[in-house]
């Protein structure tokens, strides 16, 4: 059985959905590049279009065969890997490769539009939405009904997608007046590791079953539901938090970094405004002139 399900799962399918999806990201990556940015007179860096097509390649790798068919019909693990992708990699990827000045020419300064926009990328908006998201798809009706139809497979994707969007904006979004304080980068992105412990915890240690759906006999590469469930859990705490907090370790080192020399920065100067030089010095005797005469006894 697990034979005939791994030989089921590597079987080539073709998702005209996820193609044209690919297609429509890179075609837009591709018509910025070559006609918004001379029109404009900007360009768009190396860092910009090397996190770009990371990003969509990242992006077409968890909505296209062999993974999208694996986590749909075989196991609730693989799921937890495009969730993964979708919401902590993808995103972040293609926010930095979004140029400023584009993000300017979209959300146009006083417009309805962007005024709506920067109410939904506020942190506490964000991350409430997100994580409310983020819990809402374990929701075993919800688990069932995107295994059943494909369609709202990928409506769900969408939602978690852009709600991700949001989340991350504040922290590497390509408007810096968005950007949230240095250290309260770290503090928000450890609260964005706090909520995906609880369904990871509850998939860990759970006795039996949690999604029927994913309970049937076909067990691809003989990995039983309990350990597919235990391997979700895996991702969603270890890996989603290990992400996070590689992340807020980064953050961490270079902003003390920074600080350490802005303050070296600041006691040079200090020291450079308290020291006399020889040059001053005669300066100051000149400004004063030739001493006094001694008084004659």
């Amino acid at each position: 059985m697990g034979a005939l399900a791994a030989a089921d799962a590597w079987r080539f399918q073709f998702h005209p959905e996820a193609w044209l999806m690919v297609a429509a990201v890179a075609g837009l990556g591709f018509y910025v590049v070559r006609v918004v940015a001379p029109a404009a007179g900007e360009s768009v860096t190396r860092r910009q279009r090397l996190c770009f097509a990371a990003g969509a390649m990242l992006l077409w790798i968890s909505a296209d065969w062999p993974m999208h068919d694996i986590a749909e019909q075989y196991l609730y693990s693989v799921h937890m890997v495009q969730h993964l992708l979708i919401s902590f990699v993808v995103p972040p990827l293609l926010l930095i490769a979004v140029p400023e000045w584009l993000a300017r020419l979209i959300l146009v300064e006083g417009s309805r539009a962007a005024r709506v926009i920067r109410r939904l990328v506020h942190p506490l908006v964000a991350g409430v939405v997100f994580n409310a998201l983020q819990g809402l798809m374990h929701w075993s009706t919800l688990v069932e009904l995107s295994v059943r139809s494909g369609g709202f497979h990928y409506a769900m994707h969408l939602l978690m997608f852009t709600s991700a969007l949001a989340m991350w904006m504040p922290v590497v979004g390509p408007l810096r007046e968005l950007h949230l304080s240095e250290p309260m980068k770290m503090v928000y992105l450890f609260a964005m590791s706090i909520v995906p412990t609880v369904p990871a915890a509850w998939l860990t240690f759970a006795e039996g079953s949690v999604y029927p759906i994913y309970d049937h006999a076909q067990r691809l590469w003989g990995i039983s539901v309990t350990a597919d469930q235990q391997a979700a859990g895996a991702v969603m705490k270890v890996l989603g938090g290990l992400y996070l907090w590689t992340l807020i370790a980064i953050k961490f080192f270079r902003y003390s970094a920074a600080q350490r020399s802005a303050d070296a920065t600041d006691r040079r100067r200090r020291v450079a405004a308290n020291t006399l030089t020889t040059a001053d010095i005669e300066a100051e005797f000149e400004r004063l002139g030739p001493p006094p005469p001694e008084p004659r006894l």
